[in-house]
C-alpha cells in the first residue's frame, strides 16, 4: 500500500512549494513522521530546484518495511544528510554485507524524500534513535551542524588541551564551542566583532578575538587547529600566521567559487587544509550520546512548518539574524 504525505520544495522562482508524495517503502525503509527540521544554509544552495528541501529531520515511525531489523514502529529517531548507504565500503558494520545482498536493488527516490515534510521514506540504516533526554526540537540540527562539527573535533587527533580555533560564532560555530570545550580543548573564539563575546565565553570559550584579515592579532599564541565556521570566502593568507607548525585547517563552510591558496605559506608552517563532510552513522549515534550525556542542546530559534514559516526561516538565516539554528516545528 502506498503511503502518501505533505512535502515542500524548492521552486525555479525560489519560492517554497508543497506538494503530495506517494510512494511504496522498500526492503529496509521506513516511513517517518516528521516532527522537527532544522534550516540549514546548505538549503539554500537548492532552494532553487524542486526537489523536497531539508536533511535535519526528527520523526516517529510509523511504518517499516520488509527486512527492518534495527528500528521499530514508535521509535522517535533523526534522519540527514545520508538517505542511503551501498554498504560496500570500510566504513559500514561488517553485518551490512547481508543487507547488501538482499535487497539487490538499492536506492530511495532521494528528489521526494526530505526533511522540509510531514513524512519522510529512509533507509533503516541511516536513522538514529533520539535520546529521551534531548526534545527533537534541540535534535534536529545535531543531524548536520551538530554532526559536521563533531567530526572534525573527533576525527582528527585533537588532544585535550589542544588549542582549537573557531571561526564565526554561529550556526556551526557556537555548536563548535559547545563541543570543543565539553571534550577538554582549549577553545579559542575568532570574530569579526565583539558582539558575541558575552555568548561565547558562556557556551565554553577560553578565550575571545576580535580578527580581521586587514588587522592582524598581536602577541597570539599560535592554534593547532582551526575550524573555519563563518563565512566561506576566507583569506587564507591572513589566517595562517595564526597557525602552528605543524596544524590543520578544517573549511566547514562551503562555496562554488575556488579559494586562493598560499602553498608556499602552507609549507612552510607544515600546516594542511583538511576538508571533511557530516558524519559516518557511528559517528552521529556517538554525538547524540554525548550531547544527551554532557547536556549539549543547540541555541535555537522555532518557526512554523508551514511554506510561509519555512521562507521566513531562510529570509533570516540568508540575512544573518538567525541566533543560531532555524527550526520548524510541527503542531500535530
Amino acid at each position: 500500500m502506498a503511503l502518501t504525505y505533505d512535502v515542500f520544495r524548492g521552486s525555479p522562482e525560489g519560492k517554497i512549494v508543497s506538494d503530495k508524495v506517494s510512494s511504496d517503502l522498500e526492503y529496509n525503509e521506513v516511513f517517518i513522521e516528521t516532527l522537527a527540521s532544522g534550516v540549514c544554509g546548505t538549503d539554500e544552495h537548492y532552494l532553487k530546484t524542486s526537489q523536497v528541501l531539508g536533511h535535519e529531520g526528527v520523526g516517529i515511525i510509523k511504518a517499516i518495511g520488509p527486512g527492518v531489523r534495527t528500528v521499530k514502529i514508535g521509535d522517535r529517531v533523526g534522519f540527514g544528510f545520508t538517505h542511503g548507504i551501498c554498504a560496500r565500503c570500510d566504513n559500514c558494520a561488517k553485518d551490512m554485507d547481508q543487507y547488501c545482498r538482499e535487497k539487490k536493488q538499492y536506492g530511495t527516490n532521494d528528489f521526494n524524500n526530505g526533511s522540509f515534510s510531514y513524512g519522510a521514506i529512509w533507509d533503516a540504516n541511516c536513522v538514529f534513535r533520539i535520546p529521551d533526554e534531548i526534545e527533537s526540537a534541540h535534535a534536529a540540527p545535531l543531524m548536520c551542524a551538530g554532526a559536521t562539527v563533531w567530526t572534525v573535533l573527533t576525527r582528527f587527533d585533537m588532544r585535550p588541551g589542544d588549542r582549537v580555533g573557531i571561526q564565526g560564532v554561529g550556526g556551526l560555530g557556537h555548536l563548535a564551542i559547545k563541543l570543543a570545550a565539553a571534550m577538554g580543548y582549549h577553545v579559542v573564539v575568532l570574530s569579526s566583532s565583539e558582539a558575541k563575546r558575552q555568548e561565547a565565553m558562556e557556551y565554553g570559550a577560553s578565550e575571545y578575538h576580535v580578527f580581521r584579515a586587514e588587522s592582524p592579532l598581536q602577541s597570539f599564541k599560535p592554534l593547532k587547529h582551526l575550524l573555519l565556521c563563518g563565512s566561506a570566502n576566507v583569506k587564507y593568507s591572513s589566517i595562517l600566521p595564526l597557525m602552528d607548525s605543524p596544524s590543520a585547517i578544517y573549511p566547514l563552510t562551503a562555496t562554488f567559487e575556488p579559494s586562493p591558496i598560499p602553498t608556499l605559506e602552507l609549507c612552510f608552517k607544515g600546516c594542511k587544509i583538511q576538508g571533511s563532510l557530516v558524519a559516518s552513522r557511528q559517528s552521529t549515534q556517538a554525538l547524540l550520546e554525548f550531547a544527551a550525556k554532557k547536556q549539549i542542546y543547540p541555541t535555537i530559534m522555532t518557526f512554523p512548518f508551514t511554506s510561509a514559516g519555512i521562507e521566513e526561516a531562510m529570509s533570516q538565516l540568508r540575512d544573518g539574524k538567525v541566533r543560531y539554528r532555524a527550526v520548524l516545528i510541527r503542531e500535530t
